[in-house]
């Protein structure tokens, strides 16, 4: 089972939504995310999705790009 029975289930506090705001600019992981937050990982995406926040890392590339 996982560990993120801490927060699990309860309101997500305006503090809360900030650091999500702010960890996802910093193209933190989902995963990291909800242990810093102590929030299942489908729970971070559901809020961020709710927020209109983007998770996806803004510095990706492809791994066959050729120079």
């Amino acid at each position: 089972m996982a560990k993120y029975n801490r927060n699990s289930g309860k309101q997500w506090s305006t503090q809360e939504e900030r650091q999500l705001s702010q960890l996802a600019r910093q193209n933190t992981p989902t995963r990291v995310i909800g242990l810093k937050l102590g929030r299942p990982e489908n729970g971070v995406r559901s809020k961020a999705s709710e927020l209109d926040i983007s998770l996806r890392p803004t510095n990706q590339s492809p791994y066959n790009r050729k120079k």
